[in-house]
């Protein structure tokens, strides 16, 4: 029986939401990851559990993610962007408050993934958002902005989980988060119109159709792959970095947060300048010189572990300059996807969400099963970035006939 669309509330004025607010539910989604992120030894000493243990906290999110984007991305087109977001943003604030509780280490892992399963709402709907109240050539660059603002959030979300769990504990990250997400849920709900045109209802098979033909297409399949190694590839070295900076390289635990806080730096400057670029450097220049410059600084990080010559410096320069070519070829590379086929926008951001989150989920499990994790982020960084280079040219290609 087909499901039918939730009334809108009356304070949904029509008008567009503000990117600002846009870039607020977007940012929930990768927020908790990265503030926990600090804090993965100091709740390994606490459960009395190894690392990979804890690393599958991280793990567990980020295919908490990728699994709910499936959801969102075609439920919104067919019952509206506003009820979904709104649900998500709930049950976002539901699996925080069960993660600052948790007892053990098994339920901690259980609650981030019901915490991911709402945080992803805001991930995939705040760009389907952007991409229905930007037309043609503006979206690349308001989602170049729209990935300018989010960086802001994960940029200090690891100086303020190291802070926190040096003044408090592990549970004190998940405190703030619970706070920021009901805060986020209040002015969703007051400030968010509907900005889609809902379907008014929603069929299986209908959803089956719109995923076909996306997964049919070559361009889109070349994209999503691509886009997605280019940017949560990343991930490999955010859960292994506590590991490496404080057992490998020696560092205290405050040069964690530092550290990853310099590498969102380097995401947020290559967000700034394709929002500068956009509307003059041709879209195949942006994603493979982007993803170039990633693929060069991987190259590094690998040599460096290999010939043991690899200092907290050199690994955060080269980070940064992977970060810098992801932001460059990120927005590109989700415009792209989303103007594969206009009558499944909402479909294709939530493919693509979960491609991404599906492979950051994999990239961040297998850096675990390694002995050395400076040398198993490398080389998945390395591999991937290869990868995604192939898969833009390929799309490119395809796309022009």
């Amino acid at each position: 029986m087909p499901l039918r669309p939730l009334a809108a509330s009356s304070t949904a004025t029509g008008a567009p939401p503000p990117l600002w607010l846009l870039a607020l539910v977007t940012i929930s989604g990768t927020l908790a990851m990265h503030m926990f992120v600090p804090a993965l030894p100091d709740a390994a000493r606490h459960f009395q559990v190894g690392s990979a243990a804890v690393q599958g906290t991280i793990t567990a999110y980020i295919a908490g993610l990728a699994l709910g984007q499936l959801v969102y991305g075609p439920l919104s087109d067919a019952l509206g962007r506003r009820p979904m977001l709104l649900a998500g943003l709930a049950l976002y604030l539901a699996g925080g408050l069960a993660a600052m509780l948790a007892p053990s280490v098994s339920f901690l892992v259980a609650a981030r993934l019901v915490q991911a399963l709402g945080g992803c709402a805001g991930l995939a709907l705040g760009r389907a958002m952007v991409r229905d109240t930007h037309p043609g050539g503006e979206a690349v660059r308001a989602l170049a902005l729209l990935n300018l603002m989010m960086m802001v959030g994960p940029g200090l979300a690891p100086l303020l989980g190291s802070g926190l769990v040096a003044l408090a504990g592990w549970r004190a990250v998940f405190g703030l988060l619970t706070l920021g997400g009901a805060v986020t849920l209040v002015l969703a709900w007051r400030r968010v119109p509907e900005t889609g045109t809902p379907l008014g209802s929603v069929r299986p098979a209908a959803l089956a159709r719109d995923y076909g033909a996306l997964l049919r297409s070559p361009p889109f399949l070349g994209y999503a792959l691509g886009g997605s190694c280019a940017t949560t590839s990343s991930y490999a070295f955010i859960a292994a970095a506590p590991f490496i900076i404080t057992e490998q390289l020696g560092r205290p635990l405050r040069d964690v947060g530092i550290s990853l806080a310099v590498v969102m730096l380097g995401l947020a400057a290559g967000s700034m300048l394709a929002s500068r670029m956009a509307q003059r450097v041709h879209v195949s220049r942006l994603l493979l010189g982007g993803n170039g410059i990633s693929v060069a600084g991987a190259a590094g990080f690998l040599l460096l572990e290999l010939t043991g010559h690899l200092t907290l410096q050199a690994a955060i320069g080269l980070m940064v300059g992977f970060a810098l070519g992801a932001g460059l070829a990120s927005p590109a590379a989700l415009a792209r996807v989303m103007a594969v086929d206009a009558r499944r926008v909402g479909s294709a951001a939530g493919l693509y969400g979960f491609t991404q989150m599906a492979l950051g989920a994999l990239f961040t499990a297998m850096v675990g099963w390694g002995s050395n994790p400076a040398m198993a982020s490398a080389g998945l960084l390395f591999g991937a970035a290869l990868a995604g280079q192939a898969c833009l040219q390929f799309a490119l290609r395809r796309e022009r006939g």
